[in-house]
């Protein structure tokens, strides 16, 4: 059987954008989950909750599996690295100190002192 293609980096992403679908990964980081356990801490209806989980699996982010009559989730953290790895070359720039570049603005933006001698 041959194994899916990977997502996408917009699939990925377009997952990750999600508040709702950032919690399930993380809950999901724990151990797997069925889907019950993973709707319980939501104020939505199952319904909505399998559409995010849907999404999820198609960006290839998290697993399902039906185990007896209860379907799983399962996270797949491999499926992250792509977008992780195009987040780390921005890691390449040295983070910018705000209050040095507000005391610097602040220092240019000054009025310039009378020059003229009254």
């Amino acid at each position: 059987m041959e194994s899916p293609p990977p997502p996408s980096l917009d699939q990925v992403f377009m997952a990750l954008a999600d508040p709702t679908r950032r919690a399930i990964l993380a809950m999901l980081l724990e151990d797997d989950m069925a889907v019950t356990d993973v709707a319980e801490p939501f104020e939505m209806s199952l319904a909505a909750i399998s559409k995010h989980l849907g999404i999820l699996a198609t960006a290839g982010l998290i697993s399902q599996e039906k185990r007896g009559r209860v379907k799983w989730c399962k996270l797949e953290p491999d499926n992250l690295r792509e977008a992780s790895i195009w987040m780390q070359a921005f890691g390449q720039f040295e983070p910018i100190n705000l209050d040095a570049f507000e005391r610097f603005l602040a220092q240019e933006l000054a009025p310039l002192p009378d020059s003229r001698g009254d």
